[in-house]
This record gives C-alpha cells, sequence and structure tokens, in this order.
C-alpha cells in the first residue's frame, strides 16, 4: 500500500528541518531496497557513531509493495522516496550527486546492474554496493562500472551458517587476511597455540557470552589454520553417504499405493472379494476340486457363462453374480492401469517417486540461499534432497548438475514428506522465501518426528530468536540480519574482512587505519581491546612493514598514524574504534561540529615528575566503548589479552614502539605527527 499523504508530509518537513542548517557534515548514503537487508543496513547506518556525528539516509522504495518482513519505509529518521523504477531522475530526486555511498539490495541481479548504470550517469564517483547472486554477472560488473563498487552475496554469506547447522557443527567460515589463514573453530579442535582470538563462551545455551574478558572461556575460538580441514568438514567426510536400503516388500507396497487413487483400490479390492467368495460356493455345491473351482470362476467372470437350467437355483444365482462381476471388473482394471500410467509420469516428472533414503539432509526452497546450501552440503559429501513448489526453480540447473532429487510440492502435506524420507533424514533446512509456509512446513515435519533437528529461515530476526524459543522448532536464523553487517562496512568504506555469525549474533572481522592526529595516534595498543566490544588481532605498521599477529604484539607497543588495526567486534564496538580512528573534527570556527560524543582525551604534556615504575608508561583514563567494562589503566596488561615480552632488537617489523615516559619514538622516514 502507498504511504498515506499525512505521513509523507510529516517525513517532508522533517526532513527539510533537519537540513535547512547548510553544510551539513553528515554523510549522505542512498539505499534502494524493500526487504529486511535494506532494513538492517539503514538501521546500521542511522545508529551508527560515525566521526562527523551520525549518517543521512535515503531509502528508494516502490510505490506499492509489501515487505516480507521489517520494512526500512518505517524507521525513523530515513527520507523516503518512492519510485517503481530506478532511473536517473529516480536518483537526481534522492540527491545521490555528492552522496557517500549507493547500496542497490533489490533481488534481481540485472535489475541492480541498470540501476548502477544509470546512478553513474548521475554521479560517476559514488560508492556502489551491489547486491547480486551470480558470481559471473559479478564479476563483470566490477569491470563495467568506473565508480568504485562492491558487489556481495547475501546467500554466500548466510549460507554456511545454516549448513553448519544443519550438521551440528560450528560455522565453517574461513577467509585470508596478510598472508594466513584464519577459521572459526572449537577449542578442542584446534591448538592451543594457533588460537588468535576467543570469540564466544556458548556453555550455558541461554546466554552465549560474545568477547569474553578471559579468552581462556570461549570454547569458540578464531584460529590460524595449519592444514588441517575445518571442523563441519570433518565431521561431514565422517558421515557414511546413507545407502539406499533395498527392501523389497516395501517398494512393492509403495508402488502399488502410488499406482491407483484410494477409491479405486477400495472398489477393485470389494470386487476380487465378491468373486473369491462365490467362487467358493460354487465349488462346495458341484462338489469339484479346488482347480476346477477356480477354472469355472474365472471363466465364468470374464467371459461368461452359457445358460443352464437344470442346475439349482442357488447355483443360477451366483452364476449371474459372477457374470455382473466379471462386467464391472474389466472397466476397473483398464482405469487402474491407465491411472497408474498417469501416476507414474507425474511421480517422475515431480520426484515424488523416490526411493527410501536415511542419513541425508533435506533442502526445502531452491531460492539464492537454498541454491548455496544444497551446492556446499554436496561439497561435503552429504546426500541431499530438494523440495520446492515450483517446477522450475532457480537452483534446479544445478540440483540436475549434481544428482539431487527435486520433489515439486508443498513442504507442508505429509505425502511431499513422506516422498523425501524427511522421517529418517538427518536435517531438515527450511529457506524459503516465505515465512509462513516455512512455520508450517516445520510444525508439519515435527509432527513427523518430533526429535527432527529443523533449520529455519526467517526475515524478522526478533521473530526467529521468539519461535525458536515458543515453538522449540530447533535454530532459526536470518539472512539479512547476518549479511547485514558486510554491507554495511562496504558501504561505509571499512575494510570488513569477514562476517562470523555467532548463533544469531554477527562479529564483523574488519582492518581499521589509523588516521593522523586521531585519538588513538599515539596511544598504547592496550586501548584498543575493549571487553565484550573490540579484541585486536593484528597490526600492520605504517609504510607497509610485515604485519605483527597476535602472538607477538605488546600491549605498550605505540600506535602510529598510517597503522592499520585488525579487530574482531560487535558493530557498537567497530563503530567505537573507527570513531577514534578517524582524523580530528575541524574547529568549532569552520562552521562544523567542534566535539564528538565520547572522544578519547589527548595525551597533556608531560610535567616534571619522578619517573614511572620501569617498564609502565604513565596511567592515562580512556573512556571505554559503549556496553563494555572500563579496562585498567593504559599500558596495563589486558585481562583479555595477557602481556607478551616486548620486540627483540633483531625485529623487522619496524621499530620498537614501546611507551615511554616522556613522549614517543617516530619511525625513520616519518614526519613527527601532531600531538
Amino acid at each position: 500500500m502507498g504511504e498515506p499523504w499525512r505521513d509523507r508530509a510529516r517525513r517532508a518537513v522533517e526532513w527539510n528541518w533537519r537540513l535547512r542548517p547548510a553544510g551539513d557534515p553528515r554523510p549522505h548514503y542512498v539505499i534502494c531496497g524493500r526487504d529486511s537487508l535494506a532494513y538492517y543496513v539503514a538501521k546500521a547506518l542511522l545508529e551508527s557513531d560515525l566521526p562527523a556525528g551520525g549518517a543521512r539516509v535515503t531509502v528508494v522504495v516502490p510505490e506499492r509493495h509489501r515487505s516480507n518482513g521489517a520494512d526500512v519505509a518505517t524507521l525513523r529518521g530515513v527520507r523516503v522516496v518512492r519510485s517503481d523504477r530506478l532511473d536517473e531522475a529516480t536518483f537526481r530526486a534522492a540527491n545521490l550527486a555528492g552522496a557517500a555511498g549507493l547500496a542497490l539490495l533489490h533481488q534481481d541481479d540485472v535489475g541492480n546492474l541498470h540501476a548502477a548504470l544509470c546512478a553513474q550517469a548521475v554521479d560517476k564517483h559514488v560508492r556502489q554496493v551491489l547486491r547480486m547472486f551470480n558470481g559471473t554477472l559479478a564479476d563483470g560488473v566490477r569491470t563495467l562500472l568506473q565508480a568504485p563498487v562492491e558487489v556481495l552475496s547475501d546467500a554466500e554469506m548466510a549460507a554456511p551458517a545454516f549448513v553448519a547447522a544443519a550438521l551440528g557443527e560450528v560455522d565453517p567460515t574461513h577467509f585470508q587476511h596478510r598472508g594466513r589463514t584464519l577459521r572459526v573453530a572449537r577449542r578442542a579442535d584446534v591448538r592451543e597455540q594457533d588460537v588468535a582470538c576467543g570469540l564466544a563462551d556458548r556453555r550455558d545455551p541461554q546466554r552465549v557470552l560474545l568477547l569474553p574478558s578471559d579468552p581462556a572461556t570461549a570454547d569458540l575460538v578464531l584460529a590460524e589454520a595449519t592444514g588441517q580441514p575445518p571442523s563441519t568438514e570433518v565431521a561431514a567426510r565422517k558421515l557414511v553417504r546413507a545407502r539406499r536400503r533395498r527392501r523389497p516388500f516395501a517398494v512393492l507396497l509403495r508402488a502399488v499405493r502410488g499406482f491407483a487413487t484410494r477409491k479405486i483400490g477400495i472398489a477393485t479390492m470389494l470386487l476380487l472379494a465378491v468373486v473369491v467368495v462365490l467362487g467358493a460356493l460354487i465349488a462346495q455345491a458341484e462338489g469339484v476340486s479346488p482347480a476346477e473351482a477356480l477354472y469355472v470362476t474365472l471363466v465364468t467372470t470374464l467371459s461368461g457363462a452359457d445358460p443352464d437350467t437344470n442346475k439349482s437355483a442357488d447355483a443360477q444365482v451366483m452364476q449371474v453374480v459372477l457374470n455382473l462381476a466379471g462386467l464391472a471388473l474389466i472397466p476397473l482394471i483398464t482405469a487402474v492401469v491407465v491411472e497408474g500410467i498417469v501416476n507414474a509420469r507425474l511421480a517422475l516428472h515431480t520426484g515424488r517417486l523416490q526411493p527410501h533414503r536415511s542419513g541425508h539432509v533435506v533442502v526445502v526452497g531452491l531460492g539464492n540461499v537454498g541454491t548455496r546450501v544444497m551446492a556446499q552440503l554436496r561439497e561435503y559429501d552429504v546426500e541431499v534432497v530438494a523440495i520446492d513448489k515450483n517446477p522450475e526453480p532457480r537452483g534446479g540447473t544445478l540440483a540436475r548438475q549434481l544428482e539431487v532429487p527435486l520433489i515439486v510440492g508443498d513442504a507442508a502435506q505429509p505425502e511431499t514428506l513422506e516422498a523425501a524420507s524427511v522421517a529418517d533424514c538427518q536435517a531438515l533446512v527450511i529457506v524459503s522465501t516465505d515465512d509462513v509456509a516455512n512455520l508450517e512446513a516445520a510444525l508439519a515435519a515435527r509432527e513427523t518426528r518430533a526429535e527432527l533437528r529443523v533449520v529455519l529461515r526467517l526475515f524478522e530476526n526478533d521473530f526467529a530468536e521468539r519461535v525458536e524459543e515458543t515453538f522449540g522448532l530447533g535454530v532459526s536464523r536470518s539472512v539479512s540480519y547476518l549479511a547485514a553487517p558486510a554491507f554495511t562496512g562496504a558501504l561505509t568504506e571499512r575494510a570488513v574482512i569477514a562476517t562470523i555469525p555467532v548463533g544469531r549474533h554477527a562479529l564483523p572481522v574488519a582492518e581499521v587505519p589509523v588516521a593522523a592526529g586521531s585519538e588513538l595516534d599515539g596511544r598504547p595498543l592496550s586501548v584498543v581491546s575493549q571487553e565484550g566490544q573490540v579484541r585486536l588481532i593484528a597490526r600492520t605498521p605504517a609504510g607497509g612493514a610485515r604485519t605483527i599477529w597476535w602472538k607477538d604484539l605488546d600491549p605498550r607497543q605505540v600506535i602510529f598514524a598510517g597503522d592499520r588495526l585488525t579487530v574482531v567486534a560487535r558493530r557498537a564496538g567497530l563503530d567505537w574504534l573507527t570513531r577514534h580512528c578517524a582524523p580530528p573534527a575541524p574547529a568549532a570556527g569552520d562552521g562544523l561540529p567542534a566535539s564528538r560524543v565520547g572522544a578519547l582525551p589527548r595525551a597533556a604534556a608531560p610535567t616534571p615528575g619522578p619517573p614511572p615504575a620501569a617498564g609502565r608508561p604513565p596511567a592515562t583514563a580512556v573512556p571505554p566503548v559503549p556496553g563494555a567494562q572500563v579496562p585498567g589503566p593504559v599500558g596495563a596488561p589486558s585481562r583479555a589479552e595477557p602481556s607478551v615480552p616486548e620486540q627483540p632488537p633483531g625485529d623487522q617489523s619496524g621499530p620498537s614502539r614501546t611507551a615511554t615516559d616522556g613522549g614517543r619514538p617516530t619511525p625513520p622516514g616519518q614526519p613527527t605527527p601532531p600531538r
């Protein structure tokens, strides 16, 4: 439904009032989308604590649309532009020229490409983030567009979480950064010296602790890959591919049941019963052997018998009834044969005529996410059966290439679940785009088997959490919620390397550059790690020196302008770190904000006095990230990261950057940053 004119007027007045002050320094972002992914990206931008004091967000949605989940147009503080076409006129109406970024988040690869080309005609320098499923088309987009562009796939990001939940393992997330490969694993599956960061403490399923203060309590860790495959792949390889068990009687019974409808089957069985009873009575009346009685019965039923007036009245009645039964039996046999042939063709076409399986995974919905889940499960050599209402779904071609049986039907119907052998599968993954259909299929599957592991896709993250707690349907996931941090990071030019799903939370791994004169310029590394929010795993010194990883990081080392900090953080922690690594705000005389909320205080000039204790820098109060516990004095070893020895003199990764009582050293060839 279109937006009421009163709401449009209110939004227009509010937006014009907000833009009334000239020279608004806040970055402007334009988001084109109408589903939950656009909602979470816009919400993250509105709630982010950017260096300029927040962001201005304009969303472009169709005139009339139905949102399957959270509606981005309902967010307070955004400007709404309604248009059914993403052309140059629409982008000019959205004030795209001079914007900091454009997000094209519709589920239409070609439509997003066309919109990107139109946006390039309006502003060829605007940063664009495109949502695409086709990897080949995504590679071509990077070549076609002259503007800075990032192409992401939410299905590719979220599929590992569904696969891990289906196999009962941790998420098989792995990524390469600065020459090393890091992966998510259980602490028991990796060596202690390979652990880079403790991600979560999941001992209490009702209260998962992210980035705990004591890394030793985390059972889910980020570790360096040392040649051993991820735990999910190990578990998948241990799965023996389910063999099709040979059950001749069960197969015959299933074939007979699928050969004709129930009404025709009942009529045929009743008619045959009448023939058998009459044949037995004739044999008893005429005193013949069983073989002769069978012969007389069949001949009388199928071809009729000559009238014999010398027979008794009972024999004549039975003969007439047998002739009538024969007349009815022939059409029934014809109907059974014809219907059986038709049903067999339909069953083969829809995939319902399937042998019995066990130990497999059933995937409902071969859309973007379902196709990725199916492909990844087949990479692990897990047998998969797919269900979709559409005879030619998006992943149908890939399913045929991977020899995955496709059953066409409603997953909420018992016959469809029976054809997929859901009662004997190890997991049911429901990832269609309809929340109601997903819930119906999950409830129907639980009626088939109460202890079945169900992995359910729901668009709204809060709704998914409540469904999981109330109905006990196993694991529920929101694809948009899992993928939103990566899209937000690409839009704001944060170098988000990967996104680690932990339950319904997402931990982005990012590399943040330190600007000259920023709040962290000249501070020790100990101020970076914030309990429950930020964990530092690597630092790349300015000038392209060798990256220093967690094993060699000293919390007393000083941060310089040009350094790049690699962290694992929550969204609030990443906002905090980005704000304190950004350049300082202009002076109040320039007409721009003179201060930022929560800024770190700059270090005062050293005063004469007794020197500090050996090996420890002077303590300085540092405001923590919102939501994190207050750390100890600057320079003191963090509770989350134990102190390590200083770099040896022969280390070629850069000059020793240890905080001193009189200032800080300056690397060779680099000017001294302002204090």
